[in-house]
């Protein structure tokens, strides 16, 4: 099969990537490569083609698109913080470059998109844990916003133009890899000052988090197995994790002694943060999939090869 993977040589795309061309696939990655890293890609050698470029130019994803089955769209802002200061990123990197992915999708006659939505979209949901058929959604994030814009112009190509989409919506995906989230930045942290640790907000904040590669075996499964127009699936395990007991797991990693761990105050890290989310992840389960990992045991793993990775 001959798939494009936007946002390929990212966290989690290079992670599908590498799924993908183990199953045999023709793999070609479209990345701007303003988050996304060479290295990740690297071991594919001339395996996996690499197309530098922006989703924004429309011309060049048409190019991209030639004699491509089916479309994995990752490519996104990576940050949902930075909405917050440059209010027009998810709208562009979010919304507007799924446009262009689906025109040129519709303009080059590839049928197939799976996209990488979030946990986000339901925004501070009041049905824990929360199911695929929960509404209405009323995001609370610009991020959040962009994702359930993309959602709502996809499936309006699958109606208008008969596509076939997948749409996965993420817990908080950890694993090796990783260029930022709670983890990273906990790490990062203690790398600059090993006698303190400061947390956003109080600490209370829980969600779901699933492992990466667990992540893109998932969305590689389903693809696999499922065959509706639409077919609409969280990815994310059974279980919650805390911000408190993340900084407790980095710490026990590290090694360090006697780390005052400090809390900001207040139920959200950062203007746009959902306080608690829990997915309800049956659906997925019931097409056979199983993680390897849970929330902890996905956090633990993710210490540990961040440890690792970043050299503290």
């Amino acid at each position: 099969m001959n798939v494009l993977v936007t946002g390929g040589a990212g966290f989690i795309g290079s992670h599908l990537v590498d799924c993908l061309a183990d199953r045999g696939d023709n793999v070609t990655v479209f990345d701007n490569m303003s988050s996304g890293r060479i290295d990740f890609l690297s071991h594919h050698g001339d395996k996996v083609r690499l197309i530098e470029g922006d989703l924004l130019d429309l011309d060049a994803v048409k190019n991209a698109m030639e004699g491509v089955d089916l479309v994995f769209h990752l490519a996104a802002n990576p940050d949902i913080r930075l909405g917050t200061r440059i209010t027009d990123t998810d709208l562009k990197q979010g919304t507007v470059a799924t446009y262009n992915v689906l025109e040129a999708m519709r303009v080059c006659g590839v049928e197939k998109i799976a996209f990488s939505s979030s946990s986000v979209v339901y925004g501070e949901a009041s049905e824990m844990p929360t199911p695929e058929s929960y509404g209405p959604l009323f995001p609370i994030s610009l991020y959040g916003a962009s994702k359930l814009g993309s959602e709502a112009l996809i499936t309006s190509w699958v109606g208008t133009f008969g596509l076939k989409a997948w749409l996965f919506r993420f817990a908080n995906i950890v694993g090796t890899r990783g260029t930022h989230g709670v983890i990273f930045d906990f790490i990062h942290k203690l790398k600059a000052d090993s006698s303190r640790l400061e947390v956003l907000g109080n600490g209370r904040q829980e969600k779901s988090y699933m492992e990466v590669i667990d992540c893109a075996r998932a969305m590689v499964h389903l693809t696999e197995k499922t065959s509706q127009s639409v077919n609409c699936f969280n990815l994310g395990t059974h279980d919650t994790c805390s911000v408190r007991r993340i900084a407790e797991i980095v710490v026990e990693e590290t090694g360090f002694k006697h780390v005052n761990i400090e809390y900001t105050g207040g139920d959200r890290g950062w203007a746009g943060d959902v306080p608690k989310t829990m997915l309800d992840p049956n659906k997925l389960y019931s097409t056979g999939f199983t993680p390897r990992y849970n929330s902890e045991e996905s956090i633990r793993h993710t210490a540990k090869a961040l440890i690792e990775e970043i050299g503290l």
